[in-house]
Parts: structure tokens; sequence; C-alpha cells
């Protein structure tokens, strides 16, 4: 069931960010303005706007919010795959799963390193940054 949902909300992902649903959105939300008159501007005309519109938005949260996540994870794996490939610092893989501080502090690390430090010193902190999470988590 999961695997045809996944296929579900990437289908739906895919078609709700086209220009031609764009234009059938407002096409719809104009037809309704224009059925304003028609109707005497009812509370009823105003509801089924306000009940359609909140319906599609409620849906579509669960719908993109899936079609993100598995992108997120996807390019996780994509990053993982090209540290453990390369030179780079392999303790940089599950750093997503670092909380706030911790992901501010190593990003502040990399920052002053690009405006300045030579690698082996970057190196070093990084190991040293990774190293306490590291050790934080096999405590835990």
């Amino acid at each position: 069931m999961a695997n045809n949902f996944s296929r579900f909300s990437t289908t739906v992902a895919e078609y709700s960010g086209r220009p031609v649903t764009f234009v059938v959105a407002v096409a719809t939300v104009a037809l309704w303005g224009f059925t304003g008159p028609l109707f005497d501007f009812s509370e009823t005309w105003q509801l089924i706007i306000n009940t359609g519109t909140t319906i599609v938005t409620f849906l579509m949260v669960f719908v993109l919010q899936n079609s993100q996540n598995r992108d997120g994870t996807a390019l996780q794996a994509k990053l993982d795959e090209l540290i453990l490939t390369s030179e780079a610092e392999n303790r940089f893989i599950g750093i997503e799963k670092l909380d706030d501080g911790e992901l501010k502090r190593l990003s502040e690390i990399l920052k002053k390193h690009a405006a300045s430090e030579d690698d082996q010193a970057l190196h070093r902190k990084i190991s040293s940054a990774a190293g306490r999470r590291s050790k934080q988590a096999e405590a835990r």
C-alpha cells in the first residue's frame, strides 16, 4: 500500500506543479467568481469555494510531504555515496540527524575554513566535531 501511495503522490506532485494545473485552478476560481451574481453572493456560494479549497489543500499537504520526504531521502543516499567514494570525511554521513545547534556549529566551522584555514586544520576540527557527536550517540 505504501508503494502505491508513493507512486500516487509522485504523480500528483508532478501534475500539481505544471502550468496547466495552475491555469485550471485560476479558471475554477474565476468561474466561481463570475457565478457570484447568479447566486446573489450567498453564503452557500461562498461555502463552495471555501470547502473545496480547504479539502484540496489538506490532502495536498500529505501528498506533497510524502513526495518531498522521498526526494530528500534519495538525495541523502546520493550524497552519502559521493562521500564514501571520495576523499571526503566519512563522518559526514548521517549528519542530517544532528540537532540544529550541532548542524549550525559544523556549518560555522566550514564557513570559517572556506575563508582562511588549510585542509589539515579543517579535517581536525570536523573530525573533532563529528567524533563528539558519535560518542554522544553511542552513550545514548
